[in-house]
């Protein structure tokens, strides 16, 4: 007789609960009560016979055998979940092409052009999937992604987008009726907007480094706000609240529409090494779906490069 064995949801929970040895902190990933956590582990324990933790008033512990289900649980959930997620991609067939990126350049590239590609790949239908963290593509639905880093990604192919160079930006009516900006010390008169932004030893650039490229020494960032996405600091500046470091791929369509005007031509450099670039699977690449929308996006770039280089 084959032994019974727990559920998928009884197996997240115990896997959840060892993760963290903490039955709170367990519910609230879970979505339930630490009381329901600690039900569940006592009917798995009951179920196979077996003590999973050991607990006192302040901790909990994992038992051997504890360990030795934990250890399955995660590598099965893990097995599971990679398991569905080619089901998925096979039952939604060759029409689909789903992509993962971030809300600003799905919001200020990729959607003002997303017709161009309907238009000439009609047979591809694209879904979206906005999000800042970078996806597996084994476990998750997503075909391609658009992803902000160093282009460092172990077993998927990495395409450069564009450099990334930051200017400032405001809105037409700032100049108009707010203080004058003639030279940078003017910026000392207005809201400064930028981002806080740090990786692999690399800053994101911010007002005091662009000030400092500017030759002003004196610079208080005390006016300064800043924000979590590039998306609300660009906001701001459309809103017509500040001035904003943005970046230039980013807001080069708010500039050519008149939305936004750039009131100092000085940009910096984020560092060489960090860039957007289109990422997929090294076993995917040709993929006839992913090989359009790579072709298409590369393609588009170059036009963009070509325009800055116009301009």
């Amino acid at each position: 007789m084959a032994r019974l064995l727990p559920g998928t949801r009884a197996l997240r929970t115990l896997e959840a609960a060892a993760r963290h040895l903490n039955f709170t902190r367990a519910a609230d990933e879970l979505g339930l009560t630490p009381a329901a956590v600690s039900h569940q582990i006592k009917e798995i324990e009951d179920q196979l016979g077996l003590v999973l933790f050991t607990r006192t008033s302040r901790t909990i512990r994992l038992t051997e055998a504890g360990t030795v289900l934990f250890e399955a649980s995660a590598d099965a959930l893990d097995r599971l979940g990679r398991a569905v997620s080619r089901a998925q991609k096979l039952t939604r067939g060759t029409a689909l092409l789903k992509v993962t990126l971030d809300a600003q350049f799905a919001s200020k590239w990729l959607m003002r052009r997303v017709d161009d590609f309907r238009k000439h790949h009609p047979d591809i239908e694209l879904r979206f999937d906005i999000a800042y963290e970078v996806r597996d593509f084994e476990l998750d639905d997503i075909d391609v992604g658009i992803r902000f880093g160093a282009g460092k990604y172990p077993g998927l192919r990495a395409h450069r987008l564009f450099d990334n160079i930051l200017i400032p930006v405001c809105s037409p009516s700032l100049l108009t009726s707010g203080p004058p900006l003639r030279e940078p010390r003017d910026l000392f008169n207005h809201t400064l907007a930028h981002i806080e932004w740090s990786r692999q030893g690399v800053t994101w650039p911010n007002w005091r480094m662009w000030m400092a490229a500017a030759g002003v020494t004196d610079f208080d960032d005390s006016r300064t706000v800043v924000f979590g996405t590039s998306t609300d600091a660009v906001q701001a500046a459309l809103d017509g609240n500040a001035v904003a470091l943005a970046d230039f791929a980013m807001v080069a369509n708010d500039l050519s529409q008149g939305r936004l005007v750039q009131p100092f031509e000085l940009g910096l450099r984020v560092a060489p090494e960090f860039a957007y670039f289109l990422v997929y699977p090294e076993s995917t690449g040709d993929d006839p779906r992913i090989v359009a929308f790579r072709e298409w996006i590369l393609e588009e770039i170059a036009k963009t490069r070509t325009t800055d280089k116009g301009q």
